[in-house]
């Protein structure tokens, strides 16, 4: 299964705006969505948004709604997720993932998912 290949996070103090992005090397996206997973210590994973390469829709958790923005370069085949006004609440392991829409939206189940990146931790505190 090829891997998807996150870079950025970090620790940021609330109301920062780090960035993340993905890429999907010799990964055919066109009939999926890329976007990202959270997941806390002790909790299941949570879609967080997905933009679709099909048809370029794009979806939003609502507890990132208004703060979180998806975007992809499809000539690049990445994907980038440009997050502000960060909450404490926001704290996770934030996980790139390729996969159709419903899988990011609907109860989380694994087996949905194509590809995965292996994660990046972004911690929001003062």
């Amino acid at each position: 299964q090829l891997q998807l290949v996150e870079s950025g996070g970090g620790s940021v103090q609330p109301g920062g705006s780090p960035r993340l992005s993905c890429a999907a090397p010799g990964i055919t996206l066109k009939y999926y969505a890329i976007g990202w997973f959270r997941q806390v210590p002790g909790k299941g994973r949570e879609g967080v948004s997905y933009i679709s390469y099909f048809d370029d829709s794009i979806w939003y958790a609502d507890s990132v709604k208004g703060r979180f923005t998806i975007s992809a370069d499809k000539a690049k085949n990445t994907a980038t997720l440009q997050m502000t006004s960060l909450k404490p609440e926001d704290t996770a392991v934030y996980y790139c993932a390729v996969g159709p829409p419903l899988a990011f939206v609907g109860p989380y189940d694994p087996q949905g998912l194509r590809h995965w990146g292996h994660g990046t931790q972004v911690t929001v505190s003062s």
